[in-house]
């Protein structure tokens, strides 16, 4: 079972912490980290792109010239695919690019991806992640990361802790080197584009809970 120092937001050790082996110590499936990955980025596109068809292009429908006689190819209208400025034949319309993914290969991924940041030893967790009011947050944010020995300029930092630490919230998205999430809201894609996760005790008790495997194999 992985075992953690405890930390203050000076940096100090204040205890220790027992990860679950089922959520922090599972093997990690890299092409499950990939699959689930394409999920959630398939799920974040617009799918707003559209090109029109022939049907839909502006312009006379007149027949370009005699069907006989010229000595040129029959042509039809000027909208048709092949004319500058004509219609488009396969090109993209509207859709959605989202599609459904079996929930236990989403929980395994996610916990694959902890286990991968807790092998790596980048998981640094504290006690409370207390932030004194909404004036001077983010001054407030970054001293505690530098404190935890996180900050660094190419170290991008994933804050884990509860939506309702609303100076938390507000101090961490004004960093450009961290991003905060609420426990729930805890995704592949996130821990793996995250070096080093700050995680409360409160928010590893509630992943814990989240994706807990028990003796017989149950979640």
């Amino acid at each position: 079972m992985p075992k953690l120092d405890v930390k203050n937001i000076t940096g100090k050790n204040v205890g220790s912490i027992d990860l679950d082996d089922s959520v922090f110590g599972a093997e990690v499936h890299e092409h499950l980290l990939w699959e689930v990955v394409k999920w959630q980025l398939a799920k974040r596109r617009a799918g707003t792109a559209s090109t029109k068809r022939l049907g839909e292009v502006r312009g006379s429908s007149k027949k370009v010239w005699k069907q006989k006689g010229t000595g040129q190819a029959r042509q039809g209208s000027r909208q048709a695919p092949h004319w500058v400025g004509g219609g488009s034949v396969f090109g993209p319309k509207p859709r959605s690019y989202e599609y459904n993914m079996p929930r236990k290969a989403k929980k395994a991924a996610l916990r694959a991806a902890l286990s991968l940041r807790a092998s790596e030893q980048k998981i640094v967790v504290i006690d409370n992640f207390s932030i004194s009011g909404p004036k001077g947050s983010t001054k407030q944010v970054a001293t505690v990361l530098a404190a935890l020995g996180v900050a660094q300029p190419t170290n991008k930092v994933l804050i884990v802790d509860a939506k309702d630490n609303g100076n938390l919230v507000v101090g961490a998205r004004n960093l450009r080197a961290s991003q905060w999430v609420a426990p729930e809201g805890v995704n592949v894609y996130d821990v793996l584009r995250h070096q080093t996760l700050v995680l409360t005790q409160a928010a590893v008790a509630s992943i814990t809970a989240a994706l807990k495997i028990d003796a017989k194999g149950a979640e």
